[in-house]
């Protein structure tokens, strides 16, 4: 039997091979998997033309996964380096990767992603569009726009960020509430930019079915972008934020039914408290899909260090809720981030998935959890080093300081309560 889409396939009962990768992957029934992603509670983002990529699920009861954003800008143009951050992040196991390039010429790279990349590869056609047709941003035609979307299809991106639901009703919210920092999403406010300039609407929901047409084809999994997503914890939760949400929605009932697979995106920044209710109100308002979250970051005043403010409103938004995390880099609002900056963004948002992962009782999550408690008490330095989220770094930390007895380190020395706890309970002689 033909199918279009993952999820066309899953709504005729067909099991295909993705989704037998992703059920062995997280250790779930591949009939439960294929029912989720026929409500659309689950995605597996897979262009029929990313032949490398080994495929990977988003949504309920699967592990929190992690994206990493790269890309060139004008300012750093620098192909090898971002190709260099593909294959660290995929060394560092992240299961998705942003192209969000946004100078020039950027299908070189995309295609050199998409042939290396075995994590699946997102984008936003938006910020290529003015590099791709070389003019300004006014004078980009509407079929311009859809030509873009249209060739990163055929270069096998997995998921495109779309800003569809800021329409001209949502615009008119933005601009009769004022904000502290207005629009921070690029695409967002490229697109605000756009339909003022133009005294026109989105074109991407004015024409959404035109994109459902793209995604069908290829099977992208639209991520419905979040244009007013607060980039201040001063205007989250606010009417900009809501009004897009439902319309949001809205779009997802109309993708569904053209058997599309949608993901929708979120904040941003935003204060504790205000994190595990905007978690339900998404799931409730956009019917269970899968919630892709920026962060949240929970505070806006820890510049070169917001891959912390980011892991801790990760850690609660996922374990509210949130199904998938983009990492934040201590670069965050500073600079592009560098290969060292990427690394401690990444290790930053898979610890906050896995404390996640931990309350929501994914299957297996605690068990690292246990065996490296074991290992402690076994004071087993080998199998600890095995078992860290970065085996390298903790290493490192212990050659730097070297204790007087091995089994040690140099916090406790003798005194360490492991070594303590072990002989006494071993029978073994204890000399301090």
């Amino acid at each position: 039997m033909k199918y279009t889409t993952q999820m066309d396939a899953a709504r005729k009962g067909i099991i295909t091979e993705a989704m037998k990768i992703v059920a062995k992957k997280e250790n779930i029934e591949v009939e439960k998997l294929r029912s989720l992603i026929a409500e659309g509670k689950v995605v597996i983002p897979a262009n029929k033309n990313h032949k490398s990529l080994s495929p990977e699920g988003v949504g309920e009861g699967l592990r929190t996964k992690i994206n990493v954003n790269l890309g060139i800008s004008k300012d750093c143009c620098n192909f090898e380096m971002e190709l260099d951050k593909v294959r660290t992040a995929i060394a560092m196991k992240a299961e998705a990767i942003m192209d969000l390039s946004n100078y020039g010429k950027t299908e070189g790279l995309r295609k050199r992603i998409v042939d290396i990349s075995t994590a699946m590869l997102g984008t936003v056609p938006m910020y290529d569009a003015i590099g791709f047709w070389d003019k300004e941003l006014k004078d980009i035609t509407v079929d311009e726009f859809f030509n873009v979307v249209e060739k990163h299809g055929q270069d096998g991106v997995d998921f495109i960020t779309i800003h569809a639901g800021l329409n001209r009703e949502t615009a008119r919210v933005v601009k009769d509430n004022p904000r502290l920092t207005h629009i921070v999403s690029r695409g967002g406010s490229l697109l605000f930019a756009w339909m003022e300039l133009n005294n026109k609407e989105n074109p991407f929901y004015e024409h959404f079915d035109r994109l459902l047409d793209i995604c069908e084809k290829y099977d992208i999994t639209i991520s419905l972008g979040d244009a007013c997503r607060p980039g201040s914890v001063h205007d989250a939760t606010d009417a900009s934020q809501i009004k897009e949400l439902i319309t949001l929605g809205e779009l997802t009932k109309r993708a569904w039914a053209r058997n599309v697979q949608v993901m929708i995106e979120g904040p941003g920044h935003m204060p504790l408290n205000e994190i595990k209710a905007n978690m339900l109100m998404e799931k409730k308002l956009c019917h269970g899909a899968p919630f892709y979250v920026l962060g949240p970051l929970v505070t806006d005043i820890a510049p070169g260090y917001d891959h912390i403010t980011s892991a801790i409103g990760g850690a609660i938004a996922a374990s509210s809720g949130a199904d998938f995390l983009c990492y934040v880099t201590p670069a965050e609002h500073l600079r592009l981030p560098n290969l060292e900056d990427m690394k401690e963004g990444i290790i930053a948002t898979k610890i906050a998935a896995h404390a996640a992962d931990i309350t929501k009782g994914i299957k297996g999550a605690i068990a690292w959890d246990n065996s490296m408690s074991k290992a402690r008490a076994d004071l087993n330095w080998d199998k600890m080093f095995e078992l860290a989220i970065d085996p390298e770094k903790a290493k490192r930390y212990r050659a730097e300081s070297s204790p007087e007895h091995a089994e040690t380190c140099t916090m406790c020395g003798k005194m360490c309560s492991m070594r303590t706890m072990k002989k006494i309970l071993n029978h073994e002689e204890l000399a301090l």
